[in-house]
């Protein structure tokens, strides 16, 4: 069904990045990866205008990071054009001077993903402060990536568990 599990770790792409700059569009590859939808029916989950949704589901086709799965025949006889994600899971290092929205895009998408869930949906969460030079900020990175690695590329072992979801953000404190 899909292409990888997980997009290697990478700079993204110019297109990538500003696909993946918007929270809208995030929130639409997350719930593409809980399963196929369409246009509508984005729409409706997300509570926007399906004409809106659709110009981001585009934008992300073009980005390579969504595709449009075989058409089907929904419950009233019509043919629906749905859409799934292309990977589960992605690591991608926005190229130089991406700007804030880019940056912050996942953290919006998260708290929107939150309310939507309930705050009885956090199963974890931790808040942290570390002194780390950069080597020990780049072990960091490489530790946490391959537990998530290990996570993501067993995941179809464990497809009939609830989905969970999670963003891992290390930033330096303001002085």
């Amino acid at each position: 069904m899909y292409d990888s599990p997980m997009l290697p770790h990478r700079e993204a792409t110019a297109a990538e990045a500003k696909a993946l700059a918007h929270p809208l569009r995030l929130r639409i590859l997350r719930l593409c990866w809980q399963g196929e939808l369409t246009n509508k029916q984005l729409a409706d989950r997300l509570g926007r205008d399906p004409g809106t949704v659709l110009f981001h589901v585009r934008t992300l086709i073009n980005a390579g990071l969504l595709e449009q799965a075989p058409v089907r025949t929904g419950e009233s006889g019509a043919l629906e054009k749905p859409y799934r994600a292309k990977a589960r899971s992605w690591w991608l290092d926005d190229p130089a001077d991406t700007g804030a929205d880019a940056a912050f895009a996942p953290i919006d998408a998260l708290q929107e993903e939150l309310r939507a869930a309930g705050p009885e949906s956090v199963s974890t969460f931790a808040r942290f402060a570390l002194h780390l030079s950069p080597a020990d900020a780049a072990e960091l990175d490489r530790r946490i990536r391959a537990l998530l690695d290990e996570y993501v590329t067993t995941d179809d072992e464990r497809r009939d568990q609830p989905a969970h979801g999670g963003v891992i953000v290390i930033h330096r404190l303001a002085e």
